[in-house]
């Protein structure tokens, strides 16, 4: 029974490239960071510490290949690959099904983001009607070259299912942020979707058509997969 319930998990743990990564909060000191700042300049180092206010992030400091330490405030840096700490077994089993060749935003390291990176941004963003810039985890690597979603730190979470103690199908987000067209990113919630829903799909007929009669927060992954792939630009 126990192997019976194992494979369901398996199972619903397997991501084929058109579900949001998981959101990553906690790095790791010993894997190589990589940082592009602002001003163009390129930096590897290990995580020291990574300082949040509320869930964002405040400040990063990095040591380098001499030990010296770098402090960086979120302006300073433009994007950056980060190694999770919580890279599971079932993770590492399933990297060779994450389709790291396909990437539909040609800024992304595919070799990075293969080996279970996860790529932070500097995103303007919208927030209580005041305009901001936020260092954001990208969560749709693999079909992001129109919408992009950003992993909201206030989300909180759907019920997850489960048997016998493990987890078959995790909770999902209430929140996230998403940016259409490279346009300045703004919160979208499970509360109030289906009234975003047309606003943001209305130039997909494909997509429109499909989904308008049973909108769903638990289908916005396949919504912006299936607009990156039949109507995106």
């Amino acid at each position: 029974m126990k192997k019976i319930t194992f494979l369901f998990a398996l199972i619903g743990g397997i991501s084929f490239g058109q579900e949001f990564l998981q959101p990553s909060d906690a790095f790791s000191h010993k894997e190589i960071t990589y940082i592009n700042l602002a001003d163009g300049t390129e930096l590897q180092g290990t995580i020291d510490d990574i300082d949040r206010k509320k869930g964002l992030i405040e400040e990063i400091v990095i040591k380098d290949g001499n030990g010296k330490k770098i402090k960086l405030k979120p302006e300073d840096v433009k994007s950056m690959y980060l190694m999770p700490t919580k890279m599971n077994k079932l993770t590492k089993m399933m990297e060779s099904f994450h389709e790291v060749n396909n990437y539909s935003d040609k800024r992304l390291n595919n070799n990075l983001m293969g080996q279970g990176y996860v790529y932070f941004e500097n995103v303007p963003v919208m927030m209580k009607k005041k305009r901001t810039t936020m260092l954001m985890q990208l969560l749709n690597p693999d079909f992001s070259s129109t919408i992009k979603i950003y992993h909201d730190p206030y989300a909180k979470e759907t019920t997850s299912l489960g048997f016998g103690g493990i987890s078959v199908a995790g909770g999902i987000d209430k929140s996230y942020y998403i940016s259409k067209d490279a346009e300045v990113a703004y919160k979208i919630e499970k509360s109030d979707y289906k009234d975003k829903f047309m606003p943001i799909f209305q130039s997909c007929t494909a997509v429109v058509d499909k989904y308008k009669s049973d909108i769903s927060w638990r289908d916005l992954e396949k919504h912006v997969y299936e607009y990156s792939t039949t109507c995106a630009k």
